[in-house]
This record gives C-alpha cells, sequence and structure tokens, in this order.
C-alpha cells in the first residue's frame, strides 16, 4: 500500500511539472491551434579549440612543475601564431594521488595534474596550425574542434520568427479552406535547440611521428554551417 502511495505522489508530480513547461491549452471556440518548426543556418564565425595538460609524477611537486612546462608550451604555440595567452582559458586544476589498487593498503604510486584548454579562435587559418604544433609537443592526448555562433541568440530569434512564420501559413491555409480569417495571436510557446558541429578529437603525436606529416585535417575545407531549430506551438483567434 505505501509503495502505490509513493508511486502515486510520483506520477502527480510529474503530471504537475510537464503541466508548467508546457501549459495544457483548453479548446476554444472561434480559435486555431497549431505547431510549426522552423530553423536558420549561418557560417560559424567561432572555433572552439579544448584540449587538456595531464602529467604524472613521484610527487607532487614534480607534477605541478611538469605540468608548468607543459603550459609553457603552450604559451610558446599561442605566441608562434600571434596570439595571446590570456585568450585561452583554464577551466580546472586538480591534483590527484594515485594508488596502486593491487595493494590492499592502497599504496600511493604518483600523482597527477590535470586541466583543461579552451581556446576560441576567429581567424579559422590558424586552427591547422595551432593544432598541429600542440600534437608536434605531445602536450595533449586529445584535441577536439567545433564550431558555433558568438551571437546564438541572434541565431535563435531567427529560427523562432522562421517557425512563427509557418505556423501562421499553416493557420491561414486552415481558416482559409473553412472560410474564415486569422485574427491576432492568443497564446504561443517556443523551444529552440543548437546543433554544434563537432570535429573528433585527434590523438596527439610525438613529433617525430609528424615530421613529414600531411596537411592539418581541416586545411582547404569549409566548415560545416550551424544550425539552430526552433518549434513554436501557437494560438489564433479566428474572425
Amino acid at each position: 500500500m505505501k509503495w502505490a502511495l509513493y508511486l502515486l505522489a510520483l506520477c502527480l508530480l510529474a503530471t504537475a511539472s510537464f503541466a508548467q513547461e508546457h501549459p495544457a491549452i483548453t479548446a476554444l471556440p472561434n480559435s486555431i491551434y497549431v505547431g510549426a518548426d522552423g530553423k536558420f543556418e549561418s557560417a560559424p564565425d567561432t572555433a572552439v579549440i579544448q584540449f587538456n595538460i595531464s602529467v604524472q609524477e613521484d610527487s607532487p611537486q614534480s607534477a605541478y612543475q611538469h605540468a608548468s612546462k607543459e603550459a609553457e608550451q603552450v604559451r610558446q604555440v599561442l605566441h608562434a601564431n600571434g596570439i595571446e595567452p590570456n585568450v585561452a582559458h583554464i577551466g580546472f586544476l586538480s591534483v590527484q594521488p594515485m594508488y596502486d589498487w593491487k595493494d590492499r593498503k592502497q599504496r600511493v604510486i604518483g600523482y597527477r595534474v590535470t586541466t583543461d584548454v579552451t581556446l576560441k579562435l576567429k581567424d579559422f587559418s590558424k586552427i591547422g596550425p595551432i593544432t598541429q604544433q600542440l600534437a608536434d609537443a605531445n602536450v595533449s592526448e586529445t584535441q577536439t574542434l567545433n564550431y558555433t555562433l558568438e551571437n546564438m541568440d541572434e541565431a535563435k530569434n531567427k529560427a523562432v520568427e522562421d517557425a512563427y512564420r509557418r505556423a501562421r501559413n499553416s493557420a491561414n491555409a486552415i481558416a482559409h479552406a473553412s472560410g474564415r480569417s486569422v485574427g491576432e495571436l492568443s497564446y504561443a510557446s517556443v523551444d529552440t535547440f543548437e546543433n554544434p558541429r563537432i570535429v573528433a578529437p585527434r590523438m596527439a603525436r610525438p613529433m617525430s611521428a609528424m615530421a613529414n606529416a600531411a596537411p592539418a585535417p581541416t586545411e582547404e575545407f569549409t566548415p560545416q554551417a550551424v544550425t539552430v531549430t526552433a518549434h513554436v506551438n501557437a494560438l489564433f483567434n479566428l474572425k
């Protein structure tokens, strides 16, 4: 009995939560309720390169010093490409002991220092050299590249406008078929979604393996467009 009451309470809470997110629309006379999808596509204006620095040594001091040397290599790569290091952002810095789990006493065998770095670029011509030089320096095991829009809010607004235009057209078609016309908007709900374009992580390789390397994977290619979609539900009065 207690479990039944518990499940009933969960159902009521879930129903209430859903009702708050998407208010129920009661059918009203002389009105029309329609939904439509819209989208906005644009060439990206920002490239985001993400990578991590992760080193392990016998002591926290040694690990920290090793990480500092790796960070200095990153600074040199940025300077070599005309970029100030303060443009890059560090998300976190952690120092963690590493244990030998085969030992029942969980003996500490070393310390790992980890940090992640995010770099945003407007000049896409620098993507290839930077990713290549980071790989040559063997700073990070992986690099992730994705493209986005700096002003995403404006793109979302255009996607909403497209969805509303489609919803209005659908309402006009239904009203025309019934010998009526569409009046003013009475209610609307909006949902927007963005689809970032992500290039798969690239494994960093030692400098010796890069001696006769081919051009960077992104070279001479055009970044795929950023697409923002929106869904609009609208309630119109009928004349």
